[in-house]
Parts: structure tokens; sequence; C-alpha cells
């Protein structure tokens, strides 16, 4: 069993950032096929950057997360990062972090993911 509990969400201005982080627990080995989704008011849940935490450690951004959000784990493997810079006006939602137990072809789809951490919310003001 894992248990996913995220942090660091909170208000700010266009332009700013936030380090929301998810602070993985449980039972058994630590999750190595892990991503962060959202969801905006009244919008589909969106897949934003996964990280697979292995010798390649590759990593997916979302179209709109390239280029301003990194995505990482922390050194001790339980602790799974996303760093969001230069936040937009479409940024703000409730922020998921997920983890599954296997690889999937697609790490955007959340059906793949059998733990879901409960959100974090992002605000961002003009």
């Amino acid at each position: 069993q894992v248990h996913l509990v995220e942090s660091g969400g909170g208000s700010v201005r266009t332009g700013g950032s936030l380090r929301l982080s998810c602070s993985i627990s449980g039972s058994g080995l630590r999750p190595k096929y892990m991503a962060w989704f959202r969801q905006g008011p009244g919008k589909e849940r969106e897949g934003v950057a996964a990280n697979w935490n292995d010798d390649d450690d590759p990593r997916w951004y979302a179209p709109f997360a390239r280029g301003r959000f990194i995505v990482s784990f922390g050194h001790t493997n339980d602790i799974f990062w996303l760093q969001m810079n230069d936040l937009k006006p479409d940024d703000p939602a409730t922020y998921y972090c997920a983890a599954a137990s296997a690889r999937m072809p697609s790490v955007f789809e959340s059906r793949h993911y059998e733990y879901w951490g409960q959100g974090t919310q992002v605000t961002v003001s003009s």
C-alpha cells in the first residue's frame, strides 16, 4: 500500500513560482513510476509531468509545462517534487501526485495510476 500526501500549494502572482511536494509512505518498496496531474475548475483532469525513478530517469512534460516546470524524485525516494516557475493565469488547479506499480505506455493516462494523493490547491492572481 502506498500513501501520498501533497503540499506546497498556495496563491502566487502571475510569473511567480511554487514548489509542490508529494510525500511517499507506506509498506513495501517505494513506487518508481509517478506523475503530477491537475484539475482546474470545470475542466478535465490532465497530466502535467511524469518521472520514472530508474537508471534512465525519463521525464515527460505536457506542452504547457515544458520549459516552466521541473519534475523530480528526492534523494531518499520518499518525496516527489514539482517545481513550477513562471506561473500563468491558466495554471490554477488542484494538483495531484499519482503513483503506479508498473510502467505504462502513456504516462498521462490517469487510469494507469493506482495511488493518488488528496491534492493541493494552486491559485495564480494577476
